[in-house]
């Protein structure tokens, strides 16, 4: 009777330690099937597309100016003048004026106008080239005469090079695209662009 209660205690035993030491098992982290997916930029298709490449800093080279006010567009077809917005889109406006300081958009064309917006600026001039930058949203609305940047389907990402005005009310846009400026002279001129006209020097000022 002895033997079989010691032979009952040691069972009982065995099995409360073999519980502990399960439960004490902490679960793995397994690694190897951990993936992490790349950002990839989706082809643009959307109105006011642009291509997306990756994200890009502005150009380093000539210092850009301070606090621009007004960048002046020289065009084939005369100038137009648009008032920057710098404390609003503080990152779009320097990709700006570091482009145009360094004649980056000397030859470029407008690639795109339809009935209520012109388009230009892609160094391939048919709305696929250019490089990529973050997207400023603000709820400035866009009127007549709103200057915003393209981008494609992320609205994280625009273009960093294309930029277009509206001419006609975009109040549809607002909230959804970058507007760092807006004309206040030479609308006329925008009015009169067509497709392939070319913009001859962009200075800040």
């Amino acid at each position: 009777m002895k033997q079989l209660l010691s032979v009952f205690l040691i069972g009982i035993t065995a099995f409360i330690l073999g519980g502990c030491v399960n439960q004490s098992v902490t679960p793995q982290l397994d690694l190897d099937n951990t993936k992490v997916q790349p950002i990839s930029f989706a082809s643009p298709t959307p109105t006011l597309s642009a291509s997306s490449a990756p994200l890009s800093s502005p150009t380093s080279g000539t210092a850009p100016v301070t606090n621009p006010e007004t960048a002046t567009v020289v065009t084939n077809k005369g100038s137009f003048v648009i008032e920057l917005y710098p404390d609003e889109t503080p990152t779009t406006v320097e990709n700006f004026v570091q482009k145009a300081n360094t004649n980056y958009y000397k030859g470029l064309t407008f690639h795109r106008v339809e009935d209520w917006v012109v388009q230009g600026g892609d160094p391939k001039g048919n709305g696929t080239g250019g490089g990529s930058m973050s997207t400023e949203l603000s709820q400035r609305a866009f009127a007549i005469g709103s200057v915003g940047v393209a981008r494609g389907q992320d609205i994280k990402i625009s273009n960093d090079s294309q930029f277009f005005v509206c001419t006609k009310d975009c109040s549809w846009l607002t909230g959804q695209y970058t507007n760092f400026g807006m004309v206040t002279k030479g609308m006329d001129v925008v009015m009169k662009l067509e497709v392939g006209d070319t913009i001859s020097s962009v200075s800040v000022e």
